[in-house]
């Protein structure tokens, strides 16, 4: 509070007026005029003296020469006061202290005391204790009387505690999360670079680790917002408890957490600390009569070795984070240089990608689908292929993640989308086209309006077009999910349900979706046809399931002749794979269709074999007395290529030994020979596992 000299010496006068040795000397030594005079300028200023203390948050003080208080405005006496600590009479710096918290005041008050100088608009507190809590602001200057004898310090002060309030309540918004309570971003980097500071002049690690809720944007879409901030809440307290006293908890935003760990160095302790936040984290919370469970991510980054300053680190804890959720969640993962390496990849890939559309590096290519029954091809389907300038076809696995990511999958879904009806438009009648829709894309309300729109230039019949949708739409299933089931079907097309198997598989959305048609995944079709294996079994089961529930199925991933009779065996209705042709570009695909009137060809391996392992060794073969030298070529768990063998056409299978292991010799089979090469298949199954076991040592007697 600013007081004017004018104000001040006004002040001055009352306070000399109204008390104290000097100031009754003063006056007497007056004439009665003057007196008067005296009196009433007096009066006056005491009058102003009380407007002031009463109507502002203003006050004054006095002191005598040595520096006790001999006045202080009544309101502020009052705040002061108790029986053991009187106001009047005791030394201003005994009833006010310093506040440590304005580091601009060079000096103390018993200085100015003690050198008669004046101070302005210092902030102190009360000197008791127990009166903590009230800040003001004070300001002084010394005082005279008329003959210059100084007689004290006469002063102002205003009350600072709503501003000191107000400025704390603003300091805790500024850095704290008005959710959790806990450090908010701005508190986190500050804290980050203060750390970082003071570890590159010691030897000293800092680590960070950042967290990620797993399933939380469910909680939020099903339960509400609400619900969601509360399970905020709980983590919040959980991470902390967990962390302790070791670091600094805080939250970035949304579902992620940064955690802060000044002076770690131990991998195996920041290991075991992630692995029981992760445990903690996914235990079930109960809220409102709910249990809920989700998990969570761990991304570590450890300083100096991850990153010297706060933004290298975070990106480097982030990269790791990122591992984490990609390799299964629920996990921990330590950032790596190869992350790095691979992420600067991804943004190229990333860079790449947004220009691929317009310069018309996408093409698309088709697989025919082909009934069991007829063997004609009843459809294709669409996929999505990308030709890079200078690095060549680059795998879909590669690309649409990433297209994913960064927001592109639904513009380039629409140009697929839009395309194949075009080229399904030139096929016969009853071909149809099916389009993969991801889950992305299938949330999109606009997708309907996509669809008729594709149909409609296009001009194919609405059921010519069926749309592939993975599982992954049921990961956040909801009322919305539900109506864009029935909207989709209200504009006549197919849905397919496409991987069954590899994802949640729940049969409670096959009773409620539409699906035509379930595609088996490939996973299942791969070594169904080899004895022993279970997967026809579980092709069996999905295709009994799909017949009660009306739906056709589709087996993908057919290589073999052996596997196309099991699947027609199996009750499967349609197939498709390379053994009815790879995926063959538009003006392909006519000619296919043209040149087999529609029926469709079969190719490849006649009989399934399981998978190879290529090798190339030499190894002893024993035919009867006969010994001799071979090298095997390739192995699998039922038998060998070898080459190197001479014999006789027309000699038939031939029972043979032959050394698989170091000195261990297998029994098998020769069931072929020529040019040098055979095939030979082994009596019991060989465990490949054993390749890599080294041999259990001999141990001598003696």
């Amino acid at each position: 509070m600013y007081v004017s000299p004018l104000i001040l010496s006004i002040i001055a006068l009352a306070l000399a007026l109204s008390g104290g040795a000097a100031g009754l000397f003063w006056a007497r030594r007056r004439t009665p005029v003057v007196y008067a005079e005296c009196d009433s300028r007096d009066r006056l200023a005491r009058l102003l003296v009380d407007e002031f203390e009463a109507h502002s948050n203003g006050w004054f003080w006095r002191t005598d020469a040595e520096g006790c208080l001999s006045y202080v405005s009544a309101k502020v006496a009052a705040e002061l006061e108790s029986a053991d600590a009187p106001v009047l009479g005791n030394p201003l710096p005994a009833v006010f202290r310093m506040d440590s918290a304005s580091p601009e005041t060079e000096r103390t008050l018993g200085f100015h005391l003690a050198a008669r100088t004046a101070f302005s608009n210092y902030s102190v507190r009360p000197a008791s204790t127990a009166k903590v809590g009230r800040w003001w602001s004070i300001s002084g200057r010394p005082f005279t009387d008329e003959t210059g004898q100084f007689v004290g310090f006469v002063g102002s002060g205003s009350d600072l505690t709503e501003t000191r309030r107000a400025d704390a309540e603003i300091t805790r918004l500024a850095l704290f999360d008005g959710l959790t309570g806990l450090a908010n971003r701005q508190r986190l980097r500050l804290s980050l670079e203060q750390t970082l500071s003071a570890s590159s002049v010691s030897p000293r690690t800092s680590a960070l680790f950042l967290l990620d809720l797993d399933r939380f944007k469910s909680v939020n879409d099903t339960l509400g917002h609400h619900t969601g901030d509360a399970l905020l809440k709980q983590v919040a307290q959980r991470v902390q408890r967990a962390i302790g006293a070791d670091g600094l908890v805080g939250r970035l935003g949304g579902d992620e957490f940064q955690v802060i760990l000044p002076n770690e160095t131990d991998r195996v302790r920041l290991g075991d600390l992630a692995r029981r936040v992760i445990f903690d984290l996914s235990q079930p919370y109960t809220i409102e009569g709910s249990a809920i469970s989700i998990g969570c991510s761990i991304g570590v980054a450890i300083a100096p070795e991850d990153g010297h300053d706060a933004e290298t680190l975070v990106r480097n804890a982030d990269l790791a984070l990122y591992a984490a959720k990609g390799d299964g969640r629920g996990i921990h993962r330590f950032f790596r240089p190869e992350m790095l390496a691979g992420a600067q990849s991804r943004k190229q890939l990333e860079d790449d990608l947004r220009d691929a559309l317009a310069a018309n590096q996408f093409f698309v290519a088709y697989q025919p689908v082909v009934s069991t029954t007829t063997e004609r091809i009843v459809g294709y389907e669409a996929l999505l292929r990308w030709e890079h300038p200078t690095r060549g076809l680059i795998s879909p696995a590669d690309f649409v993640p990433v297209a994913e990511d960064c927001g592109l999958i639904e513009s380039i879904g629409e140009w697929v989308l839009r395309t194949a009806c075009l080229d399904a438009a030139d096929w016969p009648k009853d071909v149809r086209v099916a389009v993969n829709v991801s889950p992305i894309q299938f949330a999109n309300p606009a997708l309907p309006t996509v669809v008729t729109s594709a149909l409609a230039k296009s001009g194919i019949a609405p059921h010519r077009l069926e749309l592939e949708i993975t599982e992954g739409v049921f990961v956040d299933e909801n009322a919305a999910t539900e109506q864009m089931f029935k909207t989709l079907k209200g504009c006549g097309v197919r849905l397919a349900l496409d991987d069954f198997g590899t994802g949640y598989s729940s049969l409670g959305y096959l009773k409620k979706a539409p699906f035509d048609k379930i595609k088996i995944d490939q996973s299942f079709v791969r070594g169904a046809a080899i004895a022993g294996n279970r997967n026809a079994a579980i092709i069996k089961a999905i295709v009994s399931l799909a017949e009660t529930l009306g739906m056709e199925t589709t087996a993908e991933g057919v290589e073999n002749h052996d596997e196309i009779a099991l699947i027609r065996e199996l009750g499967c209705s349609h197939i498709q794979g390379y053994v009815y042709g790879k995926p063959a570009r538009a003006a392909d695909v006519l000619e296919q269709l043209a040149a087999g009137a529609g029926r469709a060809i079969a190719s490849g391996y006649r009989i399934s074999r399981s998978p190879r392992t290529a090798m190339l060794r030499t190894a002893k073969i024993q035919a009867g007395d006969v010994v001799g030298e071979v090298r095997i070529r390739n192995l699998s768990t039922t038998g060998a290529m070898i080459d190197g063998i001479d014999v006789e056409a027309g000699t038939g299978e031939l029972e043979v030994l032959i050394e698989l292991l170091d000195d261990q010799m297998f029994p098998a089979t020769l069931r072929w020979a020529a040019d040098g090469k055979a095939g030979l298949a082994f009596t019991e199954n060989f465990n490949l596992d054993r390749l890599a076991t080294p041999p259990a040592p001999v141990r001598k007697a003696g």
